[in-house]
């Protein structure tokens, strides 16, 4: 719940699969987070420009952990850059994970990640850093072998998460407004869902956080 927010926000079902949890992560958890982005972030297989095959750049800058994410596909270390190993990926993050998951099947109200407590062996992170003007065209996260869902975390600045449809890159969609300390999960028939992140709102992570910008960190299992 927010300074400004005359309620708490309410976790809703976006589309069948994809969940929106507002304040997920505590204050504590939110900077224990941060921290490990900060750390996660310094050389080697740190803070990253991802180039794309057609030459060009994307404006938010990457890292990954567990295994190291290129476009489009996974490897143990940076081979589209020094060759370096890549970072562990934290056991307590995947519990995070699961939990999130958990939590998620109780806002749906149907099985739609499987029957009982999430037990996926979450293994691998993307970790995404959007200074001022960053975005994040509509995509799908296609390149891991698990169908397991996906959970997103956020940090500092709120964002336009648009969650759209699994035929293409145009609508349908639903534009969430994501703030530090929510997740967001998707799985089942949303696994494959495209979406992407149009624009975020300068100025407005928490001051106690001392983060310019917008960290977003996505865990999966490969």
């Amino acid at each position: 719940m927010g300074p400004g927010d005359l309620f708490p926000r309410e976790a809703e079902e976006v589309a069948p699969g994809a969940v929106h949890l507002p304040d997920r992560l505590s204050e504590e958890e939110q900077h224990k987070l941060l921290a490990a982005c900060r750390e996660w972030s310094k050389p080697p297989a740190g803070l990253r420009t991802v180039r794309l095959p057609s030459g060009g750049e994307m404006s938010v800058r990457q890292l990954s952990l567990g295994r190291h994410w290129y476009p489009y596909g996974y490897a143990p270390t940076v081979v589209d850059g020094g060759g370096e190993p890549v970072k562990p990926f934290p056991g307590w993050l995947g519990e995070w994970a699961r939990a999130a998951v958990d939590a998620a099947a109780q806002v749906a109200g149907e099985p739609v990640y499987g029957a009982g407590p999430c037990a996926v062996p979450y293994d691998i992170a993307l970790v995404n850093f959007y200074g001022d003007g960053a975005r994040m065209g509509m995509h799908r996260d296609s390149d891991e072998r698990s169908a397991a869902p996906v959970v997103s975390f956020s940090l500092g600045y709120a964002c336009v998460f648009r969650f759209g449809n699994t035929e293409g890159r145009g609508r349908p969609w639903r534009d969430v407004e994501l703030r530090s300390g929510d997740a967001f999960v998707f799985g089942g028939p949303a696994r494959r869902a495209y979406h992407g992140v149009p624009r975020t709102e300068p100025g407005s992570a928490p001051p106690e956080l001392g983060l310019r910008g917008r960290v977003n960190v996505t865990v999966r299992a490969y």
